[in-house]
């Protein structure tokens, strides 16, 4: 079996051999290395696909538990409000197991487009109760058109505000209780790094506190002949068998971030770890789960061919173009008196004079040229020097109503024509100008595979991060986009969609 000694691999010699001759995996010892070390409480979480992402199951367990919530206060209304009957009240009063499914999935679909689910949020008890407010009120609005529609699920207006005001103290008390139970370590997986050279140090790189909350990193081995770029303290060197090192400090995940990988496999040590329950993943696919992005620092051209993604097929598109065509009609239905709106505003500010709508080539699917539609936010001639730029904070091109604009996002609405014509999709990378793509293609690696997908109004490096104006802010959006191309599908689009609403009403990422 191999080992790490001294930062080299070594074999022992009283393996016992297979029926082939093979060496088998050691057995799991049995007692820790270290007497009197007990094993502290630990609630080992896993990841669960759904809505083509991996959910950490503390997530799952924080929805199931608002999902009963929501459920019981609409039951528990309506015993309150029809008191003395009881339990045929609740079913003949809307109490029914159909209506509580109804109200308690419409809302979590509110809370979900309100960012309460999004990782990371950082919200005091004031952001957290607005939040909740607007996702319970958006619920309300959903449930009074469905109840319209289907008027034999209407439930009784006392009930429905009972319930909310119910629902309401029942999340808050969740969210400030069951958050913070779940946030502690006993529910964050112990990770152990294989590696302590470049590709091991882009764990102290990671951009935001929301990428390291569900885990810890134990250690960092090296590997053989590899120099450390890690804190001495932080880097280990297993005298043993790799899997008692892992066992006794109760490790989760292996994570192969070598800079070299030819010959620097413990193929054996890392079976056991793996036949013991240790899931052994590589780096990329580690920041792939934890961060949501694929790492270009950490990521080879054969990952692209040979892992799960980067597949398109005709059902998808179709299927697509449909998503497609049915949100930006239901979206241009709804949004004709915010487009009218800002009709008039750029039309009063310019006193009649400049055009309304702004036209600019852009690059779409397979590099093909494009005019992206926008409402007009900036002066006329704002390249009058025919520089190209991008905006920046505070942009002196920028007009009071156009800020306005941009903060909302009423810019963006034109592009839903965009969607229709088939230049764009609802949910893709965001459009940049040829100059920028010929730029930033000739120094970042991997540009061009996100012009594989239609470029989308709204998309996942959208709403995971800030608006970008540098080459810097492009290689971090790349890193989403690249997820997102290789992930796509229609549940993706749906979330990214939902999510969407939560960067429109808090401004996120706008400039």
């Amino acid at each position: 079996m191999g080992y790490f000694t001294d930062n080299r691999l070594t074999r022992r010699a009283d393996l016992d051999q297979g029926a082939t001759g093979g060496a088998a995996p050691r057995p799991p010892a049995s007692t820790p290395a270290f007497p009197g070390m007990r094993r502290t409480l630990r609630l080992r979480h896993g990841h669960v696909q759904f809505l083509g992402r991996d959910i950490p199951t503390p997530v799952i367990l924080l929805a199931l538990a608002e999902f009963l919530i929501l459920m019981g206060a609409l039951y528990l209304a309506v015993i309150v409000w029809f008191p003395g009957t009881g339990r045929e009240a609740a079913v003949a009063h809307g109490g029914q197991l159909s209506n509580a499914l109804a109200f308690a999935a419409v809302n979590m679909v509110a809370m979900l487009s309100m960012g309460l689910y999004r990782k990371g949020a950082r919200e005091g008890l004031t952001g957290v109760f607005l939040r909740l407010a607007g996702a319970l009120a958006f619920g309300a609005a959903v449930l009074a058109v469905l109840f319209f529609l289907l008027p034999d699920t209407t439930l009784d207006r006392g009930v429905m505000a009972l319930a909310f005001g119910l629902a309401l103290a029942g999340l808050l008390a969740t969210r400030l209780v069951g958050v913070r139970v779940l946030q502690r370590d006993a529910f964050k997986r112990r990770v152990l790094v294989l590696g302590a050279g470049r590709t091991a140090s882009l764990f102290n790189f990671l951009r935001r506190v929301a990428d390291r909350e569900g885990f810890e990193v134990v250690a960092f081995v090296p590997g053989p002949g590899e120099t450390p770029r890690i804190e001495s303290e932080r880097v280990a060197r297993p005298a043993g068998p790799l899997i008692d090192y892992a066992q006794e400090r109760f490790v989760d995940d292996i994570v192969i971030a070598l800079d070299d990988a030819r010959g620097g496999f413990a193929m054996d040590d890392l079976l056991a770890c793996k036949m013991n329950g240790i899931e052994v993943l590589d780096a990329s696919d580690f920041f792939e789960r934890e961060c949501g992005v694929l790492k270009l620092d950490a990521l080879r051209p054969s990952k692209m061919i040979f892992s799960r993604g980067f597949r398109q097929s005709l059902y998808r598109g179709m299927v697509k173009r449909v998503l497609d065509i049915v949100a930006s009609a239901v979206l241009l239905l709804l949004a004709w008196p915010l487009m009218l709106l800002a009709v008039l505003g750029i039309a009063i500010e310019g006193r009649g004079r400049g055009s309304v709508l702004f036209r600019q080539v852009r690059i779409g699917q397979q590099g093909r040229e494009f005019n992206l539609l926008k409402f007009r936010s900036m002066i006329m001639d704002a390249e009058s020097d025919g520089v190209a730029r991008w905006a920046s904070q505070d942009d002196p091109r920028i007009t009071r109503f156009g800020a306005f604009m941009r903060k909302t996002r009423i810019d963006e609405l034109p592009q839903l024509f965009n969607v229709l014509r088939g230049d764009m999709s609802f949910v893709g990378p965001r459009p940049e100008r040829p100059v920028f793509v010929d730029q930033l293609a000739k120094r970042l690696p991997f540009y061009h595979l996100r012009h594989w997908v239609k470029p989308g109004v709204t998309g996942w490096a959208q709403i995971n991060y800030p608006y970008g104006a540098s080459e810097r802010d492009a290689l971090e959006k790349l890193q989403y986009d690249l997820y997102y191309v290789k992930n796509q599908g229609v549940a993706l689009d749906l979330l990214i969609i939902a999510q969407t609403v939560e960067v429109v009403l808090w401004g996120r990422g706008s400039r």
